[in-house]
């Protein structure tokens, strides 16, 4: 981030900011990339379900922006403008991987996940609850992974982002109605997958709880 991107207000006046974007700057470019880059690249991830396709749309996403910041309509939300040109990249990438049968694995997906937007980040958290949270990201991401993309989108602009519905209409260019659905068969598929996994979960720390209570300490049973 560039020294000039820290003391400007752009953050509460949005229509300076798309002024100074429009006119080339790059110090408004900076912040742009600067306050929006963990959005988009949550938004995309959630989509692809993969880090380093995921890094390299951003990318994309943000060249785009700058490229197109001339069309942009004043009067229009700047977060859903980006959102929207993030859906699109990252579905055009889904559908490039499919016509040239790419099938990659990053080999750091895992560690990786660990850092993004679904962390629960909590200081005071236990060992043992930091690592459930984990595991439960963990699941999150699968079960969103096997969701259509269609659903997805919608899901995680609504839940994970935070948009209105009539934000994430905009972004997806659709009407409320039709987000409204998509989000209710997003969520209802992302509950049957993830209740047996809560469930088989629930049973195994109930039987490890049970094993640690029947331990012997110190030569004395409990």
């Amino acid at each position: 981030m560039s020294d000039l991107a820290q003391p400007l207000s752009w953050g509460r006046d949005e229509a300076d900011l798309v002024h100074e974007l429009q006119a080339g700057s790059d110090a408004a470019f900076d912040y742009l990339v600067t306050y929006y880059h963990a959005g988009v690249f949550n938004l995309v991830y959630g989509i692809l379900s993969d880090s380093a396709d995921a890094a390299d749309v951003t990318q994309e996403v943000f060249l785009r922006a700058f490229r197109g910041i001339r069309g942009f309509r004043q009067g229009s939300s700047l977060k859903t403008w980006l959102y929207r040109i993030s859906v699109r990249q990252a579905l055009n990438h889904r559908r490039w991987c499919w016509r040239h049968h790419r099938q990659q694995v990053s080999i750091d997906a895992e560690e990786e996940g660990k850092s993004l937007a679904l962390d629960l980040k909590d200081s005071e958290a236990t060992p043992y609850e930091r690592l459930a949270s984990q595991e439960t990201q963990q699941a999150v991401r699968a079960a969103l992974a096997q969701v259509p993309a269609l659903f997805r989108s919608a899901v995680i602009l609504r839940d994970l982002e935070g948009l209105s519905y009539e934000e994430v209409a905009e972004v997806l260019e659709v009407s409320v109605g039709t987000v409204k659905s998509r989000i209710l068969r997003g969520r209802r598929m992302l509950k049957e997958i993830l209740d047996p996994v809560v469930a088989a979960r629930r049973t195994e720390k109930e039987s490890s709880l049970a094993s640690f209570g029947s331990q012997p300490i110190n030569g004395w049973e409990r």
